[in-house]
């Protein structure tokens, strides 16, 4: 191993990627520019249509309660929510959209009202559409405060106190700092990013630097120079990390600015604009240098991972379909990472991705197993260094190289 032939092999790939405009493009310039566009373009976005959902009267149905004509009458008195006329077929015109709701008051409710028996007032509503969800919230805080004024109404005709039904209060407190909790928020989250920026930084210039080499002539003329192919490989292993973690750092420094930023121009609006101040929770310093620690490894992995895999193609093309469902193997670790309910343990700690996202979440939060640190750094080195060698294997293999 010559660190000199490594060094010399690695600034001629620098050169080269920072002269191919493709490849800045793709590693550099598009992440930089997704992430402002999702603070700014789909924060914009998606603030305007909650506030048109929240600011609409919703149109619903009655169903029933000609026998209530006073409640029946006080619905329709509310400017929470428009009463359109009953139609046979209701539940198609809310699978439909044409109206948000309807709600069924049960025969004699405002008999059994003053009798003191129960009844069920059931609301339809289509789950999961923005609008109708408002239009049901808006009927249960009507039929809430119905409700409410019954039983205020009893307790005075027997001359008893309205705090006889609520004789306390509950109330919650954090008792957790709130670095913890601003970790334990975005502690799945965070390494998710990580790890896709890390596979998609290394992704193009491993294809560029191995099958787009062939596919443009340039790698036998490399082979012939007088330098060891390991130290070849280790150059060009050498130039894709770097790539993985310059797109990775340079991607979470606008990711962080631009949703900082976005949450200063799009949660200035409070309760009056009907959405909620967006702020970003505070994070435990150490941990996010934990978590950049516990990157490196996994980079190396990466990189050498997508490397070799791409050595096997013809041509660009070629790799890009070899190298691309090789995300969703990346994402599903990570997406399961995230869930709730899984805590981190020994055999978890060898599994690879899936170790990082949860090691990662505990940092965040403040809380440091270093049994498990150690193990996950000690099995992750050991990943990228087998992988490492496996790409030194794959060139010096001349069927590998010069595949037809």
């Amino acid at each position: 191993m010559n660190f000199s032939h490594i060094r010399t092999v690695y600034l001629k790939e620098l050169k080269d990627l920072l002269r191919d405009k493709r490849t800045i493009r793709s590693m550099i310039i598009i992440p930089m520019l997704v992430m402002p566009a999702l603070a700014f373009g789909v924060g914009s976005i998606a603030k305007n249509v909650y506030s048109k959902a929240r600011a609409e009267i919703p149109s619903v149905m009655i169903l029933g309660g000609e026998d209530s004509p006073a409640v029946l009458a006080e619905l329709r008195r509310s400017k929470k929510f428009r009463v359109v006329p009953t139609v046979a077929d209701w539940k198609h015109s809310i699978s439909e959209k044409k109206i948000r709701a309807a709600v069924q008051v049960p025969e004699g409710f405002a008999a059994g009202l003053a009798a003191g028996t129960t009844g069920t007032v059931v609301i339809h509503y289509y789950e999961g559409e923005l609008k109708s969800g408002f239009a049901a919230a808006e009927l249960e805080a009507f039929f809430r405060g119905l409700r409410e004024r019954t039983v205020q109404a009893r307790l005075a005709e027997h001359n008893l106190p309205a705090t006889l039904m609520r004789p306390f209060e509950t109330k919650r407190e954090n008792a957790a700092p709130p670095d913890r909790v601003g970790g334990n928020a975005l502690g799945g989250i965070i390494p998710y990013f990580i790890i896709i920026l890390c596979f998609t930084g290394a992704m193009y210039p491993a294809m560029d630097l191995t099958a787009g080499e062939k596919e443009r002539g340039t790698m036998e003329t490399l082979l012939c120079s007088p330098v060891a192919r390991v130290n070849i490989v280790l150059g060009k292993f050498c130039m894709v990390l770097t790539s993985a973690l310059a797109s990775m750092t340079l991607s979470l420094l606008t990711m962080t600015a631009s949703f900082a930023i976005g949450g200063a121009l799009w949660g200035g609006g409070g309760k009056e604009a009907g959405v909620s101040r967006l702020n970003l929770p505070p994070i435990d310093p150490a941990g996010i240098l934990g978590v950049l620690a516990m990157v490196l490894p996994v980079a190396v992995l990466f990189s050498a991972v997508i490397f070799t895999v791409s050595l096997f193609a013809k041509s660009f093309k070629e790799a890009q379909s070899y190298v691309g469902p090789m995300m969703v193997v990346v994402i599903m670790p990570a997406v399961v990472g995230m869930l709730p309910g899984i805590d981190l343990n020994v055999r978890l700690a060898l599994v690879p991705i899936l170790n990082l996202s949860l090691v990662c979440r505990e940092m965040l939060s403040g809380v440091w197993h270093w049994q498990y640190i150690a193990i996950i750094f000690g099995s992750t080195c050991l990943y990228a260094g087998l992988a490492l060698a496996w790409a030194v294997k794959m060139f010096n293999r001349e069927d590998v190289i010069f595949r037809a």
